[in-house]
């Protein structure tokens, strides 16, 4: 079997400021080994469960060259560096057979939740109104069941789950802090999560030792990745309508460059169609990226 597990870093056990998240700032080469001893459970047990595994991890934090290559488990590979195809999901395919999202985040506007946020801190929220199938349905607040219409905000957990879905791989494991772990418990009831620290507000948190959070991801691994055919993608179908709510007056100018983005009626808002989701996801991909460009 093939997996992919895709580690952010905001939502690994002990971390809880900016500080350690940063290349910029002091504590960041500890974050660094935090989030690479953490990707090593989950690799382990991902082999645990599936000896004969092909594991992929993508680097998924900022610059996607945060998780120390000497460190890493030899068994696996990495992905790192960008820009790239699939962003966070680098390395996915329908080959795939399950993604594990270790050390994420809740959505921006949410929480408490450490270190919220959507992309980067200019998407303040995304939206998408589709049709879902099966029991994700009802994390946009409808009643769970087939291709059902839905309309919902979606951060990195969700929209990268619904990238998965379609090209039909399941989410199965995500491990971050109690608000990350209940976002995607909305959104895929069935898949295994770790809280492996209580949100106490943007910076604070009460954290499990890292070596108990470790235990306990490699332990959820084996089980999540023996359970992957009983864990339904979750699949959005199009057509989609997509609205960006973006903070910068600035990167909504260049958003209406794009063919088929428009500014709507909100003042922070702008809007696109997609005939299905892998386009939906690229636009939004392209906003984000958008938004790290200053005015001249």
């Amino acid at each position: 079997m093939k997996a992919l597990i895709s580690v952010d870093m905001e939502g690994i056990s002990g971390i809880v400021h900016s500080s350690e998240t940063n290349p910029e700032r002091y504590d960041y080469q500890r974050g660094r080994e935090l989030m690479t001893a953490e990707a090593n459970a989950v690799i382990a047990g991902v082999l645990d469960a599936e000896p004969t595994a092909d594991v992929l991890v993508a680097d998924a934090h900022g610059t996607f060259r945060n998780l120390l290559p000497e460190q890493l488990d030899r068994r696996a590979r990495l992905v790192r560096g960008k820009p790239r195809a699939l962003n966070m999901l680098a390395g996915l395919d329908e080959e795939t057979d399950a993604a594990l999202f270790v050390g994420y985040h809740v959505r921006a506007g949410e929480g408490p939740g450490v270190l919220a946020h959507t992309m980067n801190g200019e998407i303040l929220d995304v939206r998408v109104t589709g049709r879902a199938q099966g029991e994700g349905a009802q994390a946009t607040g409808h009643t769970p069941g087939k291709d059902v219409q839905v309309t919902g905000s979606l951060g990195e957990i969700g929209l990268n789950a619904a990238m998965a879905g379609h090209l039909g791989v399941p989410v199965v494991l995500l491990s971050g802090d109690d608000a990350a772990c209940a976002e995607a418990a909305a959104l895929i009831p069935e898949a295994v999560t770790v809280p492996v620290k209580e949100a106490l507000g943007m910076a604070a948190a009460v954290t499990l030792h890292p070596e108990e959070a470790r235990d306990r991801l490699r332990r959820a691994a084996a089980d999540a990745v023996s359970r992957r055919t009983e864990i339904p993608p979750l699949a959005l179908t199009g057509p989609l309508d997509v609205e960006v709510d973006l903070a910068s007056p600035h990167t909504i100018d260049l958003a209406t460059l794009v063919p088929g983005v428009s500014r709507t009626a909100g003042a922070r808002t702008v809007a696109f169609a997609a005939p299905d989701y892998g386009t939906a996801y690229r636009l939004i991909l392209l906003l984000a990226q958008l938004a790290t460009i200053r005015p001249a």
